[in-house]
């Protein structure tokens, strides 16, 4: 017998749910238990039956009563409606994401077909604005001297050029609503949700309904599931950084006749620069570590060697690929440090 049959039967429900559901033959402890004789009258409750009393979930319930839907058919009616209005979906989403393929597509253009040494000579000179470091400038250098000695410089540099164009939109699109955020307290706590959930949702689970949006030859498969991955740091940080801004400052600035605007771009940005930059570099290592991920869906670079060598058992290939990303994550992660730094002391000097 169905263990949740007398809720149905005592509601009287049991016309509505038709017959209860058996998912399967009858055990050897139910067959024994039906022929075994009834229990003398006071010889007490059976305690031994909560021990296996099973929660009253979707599929048990089911058991009980036909038109109880299981859990399967819940993600069945999510998936089907999901489909239903996928094309309408596409319809809006398309044309608003063909710049984010564009951009994709030209800078992995860009830094596959630039000479290497030009590339390089490129690469050396942002990070020497970036850090005004000898030593950063040499560290750099002989990462890439290695990854071009190994043969894995083309890999690097695709991994590179998705970086550079999914944190700069996470950038471009995360400061003004931090900005936004940090101006209301109404929108702050509609987007810290949202926020958490892309924060903590599994970065498998962004794939998958960006594979029946788009075809996976298109770049922006990919890219838009590392901006969602990745933007969340930068806007976070842009809110706490604008609103640590000391208030004695600000009222000074309101007192000068400073408009909203101008405290904002003169004094607020300025003295959360710190916190922004933070923000970005880790926008950054997220999008690293996304990159990776979507090598399962065509996104080219590193992770397409990590992916072959998971597939094929290819150890050393594994290994080596492995390594190039550490050592970009290094690389990267030392240059934005390093811009940091640049900011903070910029940021500690008093002006007259």
């Amino acid at each position: 017998m169905t263990t949740y049959n007398f809720i149905f039967d005592g509601l009287g429900l049991r016309n509505w749910c038709g017959e209860p559901e058996r998912s399967g033959p009858m055990t050897m402890a139910e067959l024994m238990a039906r022929g075994s004789a009834p229990a003398e009258p006071g010889s007490g409750f059976d305690w031994s039956a909560i021990w296996s009393l099973p929660f009253p979930s979707l599929d048990e319930l089911h058991k009980a009563c036909a038109a109880i839907p299981r859990s399967r058919d819940l993600t069945k009616s999510l998936e089907t409606g999901f489909l239903n209005i996928r094309e309408s979906l596409k319809y809006v989403l398309d044309p608003l994401t063909q710049p984010l393929s564009w951009a994709l597509e030209t800078a992995l253009f860009v830094a596959v077909n630039t000479p290497w040494w030009l590339m390089l000579l490129v690469l050396l000179t942002v990070v020497w604005v970036a850090g005004r470091s000898v030593a950063l400038v040499t560290l750099v250098a002989a990462v890439m001297g290695f990854l071009l000695f190994v043969d894995h410089y083309v890999f690097a540099m695709q991994t590179l050029a998705i970086i550079f164009v999914c944190a700069f939109l996470c950038v471009v699109m995360g400061v003004p609503v931090g900005i936004a955020m940090s101006r209301s307290n109404r929108l702050q706590r509609l987007m810290i949700p949202v926020l958490d959930m892309l924060q903590t949702l599994p970065t498998f689970v962004y794939l998958i309904p960006l594979i029946f949006l788009f075809s996976v030859t298109e770049p922006k498969l990919y890219g838009i599931a590392i901006i969602l991955y990745a933007i969340v740091p930068v806007i976070r940080l842009t809110d706490l950084g604008i609103r640590l801004v000391d208030k004695d400052v600000i009222e000074a600035a309101e007192a000068f006749g400073m408009t909203r605007h101008q405290k904002l771009i003169r004094v607020q940005i300025p003295l959360a620069l710190p916190n922004i930059m933070a923000g970005v570099n880790q926008t950054i290592m997220m999008s690293l570590a996304m990159v990776v991920i979507a090598s399962l869906v065509s996104a080219p670079g590193l992770g397409v060697l990590v992916l072959r060598g998971i597939r094929n058992l290819e150890l050393g290939v594994g290994l080596m690929a492995g390594l190039g990303i550490v050592l970009l994550a290094v690389i990267l992660d030392r240059v934005t440090k390093a811009a940091l730094a640049r900011v903070n002391a910029a940021a500690s000097v008093p002006r007259h």
